[in-house]
Order: structure tokens, then C-alpha cells, then sequence
């Protein structure tokens, strides 16, 4: 299986953070750690950026339906 790695600028346009919010969320461990490439280069894995991306939208659609009394 082949892994895609995504630079900043791409994760930044992916999940809509900037890059202060990206290092400060890794820093409390709720967003995918950066790999390192070499030197100071770094990337996250498409996969693992995908999969937080899906965890964002299940959260919300778990509180809109508590919000809206389907969680009863």
C-alpha cells in the first residue's frame, strides 16, 4: 500500500487550520504528528490527515444530534 505524504501548505488547505493551530493541536495530541522527511523537512500521511478529518465531522454530527434530542 502506498503511503502519500502532504506537505504543509496542503494540510493547512485540507483541514482550513493555520499553521500555529496544526503544531499547537499536535503539541495537546489531538492531530496527527508530522513525519520527518529529512533536515528539517516534514509531512503527514494523507491517510492519518483523512482520518482526522472524518473524526471532526463525526464529532459534530454526534452533538447536533444530541443537540436536537436524537441521542435520548
Amino acid at each position: 500500500m502506498t503511503k502519500r505524504i502532504l506537505r504543509l501548505p496542503s494540510v493547512k488547505s485540507r483541514t482550513g487550520l493555520s499553521r500555529s493551530t496544526i503544531y499547537l493541536r499536535i503539541s495537546q495530541g489531538i492531530f496527527p504528528k508530522p513525519i520527518a522527511l529529512g533536515g528539517r523537512t516534514v509531512g503527514w500521511i494523507e491517510d492519518e490527515i483523512d482520518h482526522w478529518l472524518n473524526e471532526a465531522v463525526d464529532q459534530r454530527e454526534r452533538l447536533e444530534t444530541r443537540k436536537n434530542g436524537g441521542g435520548k
